[in-house]
């Protein structure tokens, strides 16, 4: 079995280019790009030289002693909350600014939900000299102010989005509007494993950095480059496709993709895609979607602004339907119980986004020697006023399990 895209992009039965018309010369474009530049020598050697000198690269591997004595395992935190920006967002937008020089273009747009891949590419694009406009539901723009102060301060302009529910799926829909309309100068860097091909693939490539240097660094650390379990956060599911990558045909390595179940799986108040969403076709291919009877979005719901989409990257669809993966589901509550518990026991704070793979332990059995990987995506900083409130609102929680 094949986990990766084949040339067509299609990962089984998901994946693909469903695209209007006015898109194809833009998709055309990108496609024969990354054909053309991405496996190239010197595009290898820029990319490898900004993630060690510019993103701090590698990221630790962290074997947190307190939370395994908690959990009875071998746990290890992939920190790529220390890469430069926060989070591993800054992986792609390195290798698609990249692109985006070499195809001749002077614009860059990008959606965002969280801010972390806003203000990623906001910071290539300063580093590169680019006109850079970032699109983001005004909802996720007051609960993610300091991430869009940031941005301003590298010299973006955030664009708010106005329709449904204001989050990163309505981010993701106005910059697709104006991609189709400014084809010949933009280049949009999508933020996560979703998107028409190549983007998919072409993200979880550049992301695949987490697993392969997780392999070399477990290797160090027990003499195993493979461990267990990996547990990672999916919305669109980014930092997921990077640390599973490398795991892809490994099959004594269980795969674990954690997803927002906000209020709960059936409160209609919830991101988890697996559970409640069947296939369809958002932003350009056939993936797994919470929709209605009649094919309309169902408004995903999660206290995270990561991981409120209402689809699912295709290679996680189909890594769910093949059963190479395994679902679990976490909801608003569990999640930051997790993130309060780690910046307890190992002085850390996390995402709320990574915070939902960190609760994910609860739900599990550990054998005493297991081995057992989870990613943090990013740092709790931009989370703090969330934490805050959540704290005020429900008292101290203890760090029992």
């Amino acid at each position: 079995m094949n986990f990766t895209a084949d040339k067509n992009g299609y990962y089984g039965n998901f994946g693909g280019a469903y695209i209007p018309e006015m898109l194809y010369k833009n998709v055309s474009e990108l496609q024969e790009a990354v054909d053309a530049y991405i496996n190239q020598p010197d595009f290898k050697q820029e990319f490898d030289r900004l993630l060690r000198d510019y993103v701090g690269r590698p990221t630790p591997l962290y074997l947190a002693e307190r939370l395994s004595e908690h959990y009875g395992c071998n746990i290890f935190l992939k920190r790529e909350d220390l890469c430069h920006t926060g989070a591993h967002k800054i992986n792609n937008t390195i290798g698609q600014i990249l692109l985006a020089k070499r195809m001749g273009k002077q614009r860059i747009i990008a959606e965002t939900g969280a801010g972390q891949h806003g203000v990623a590419t906001a910071t290539v694009c300063a580093l590169m000299g680019m006109e850079c406009t970032v699109f983001m539901g005004e909802t996720d723009m007051e609960r993610q102010k300091p991430n869009v102060e940031r941005m301003r301060i590298l010299g973006t302009t955030v664009t708010p989005a106005t329709s449904g529910n204001k989050t990163l799926k309505d981010a993701t829909n106005e910059a697709m509007r104006y991609w189709i309309n400014h084809p010949e100068d933009t280049y949009y860097i999508i933020g996560s494993v979703v998107g028409p091909h190549p983007y998919p693939e072409m993200v979880a490539k550049f992301q695949s950095v987490i697993s392969q240097e997780v392999k070399q660094q477990l290797q160090f650390h027990t003499g195993n480059s493979n461990p267990d379990r990996i547990i990672a956060c999916v919305g669109g599911g980014s930092n997921a496709a990077g640390i599973f990558y490398h795991y892809l045909d490994v099959p004594e390595t269980q795969l674990i993709a954690v997803e927002a179940a906000g209020m709960g799986l059936q409160s209609g108040e919830s991101a988890a895609t697996t559970a409640l969403g069947k296939p369809g076709v958002l932003h350009g291919s056939k993936t797994l979607i919470m929709q209605t009877e009649d094919g309309q979005i169902v408004e995903p719901y999660s206290i995270s602004a990561g991981l409120d989409y209402p689809g699912i990257g295709p290679m996680h669809a189909n890594l769910f339907t093949q059963q190479r993966a395994t679902f679990n589901y976490v909801t608003d509550a569990e999640a930051m119980q997790a993130g309060l518990a780690l910046s307890k026991i190992e002085g850390i704070i996390p995402a709320i986004e990574s915070a939902h793979a960190l609760a994910a332990l609860n739900q599990l059995q550990f054998e005493k020697d297991e081995c057992v990987v989870v990613c943090l995506s990013g740092r709790g900083d931009k989370d703090l006023e969330t934490y805050i409130n959540w704290r005020t609102k429900n008292g101290e929680f203890n760090t029992t399990r």
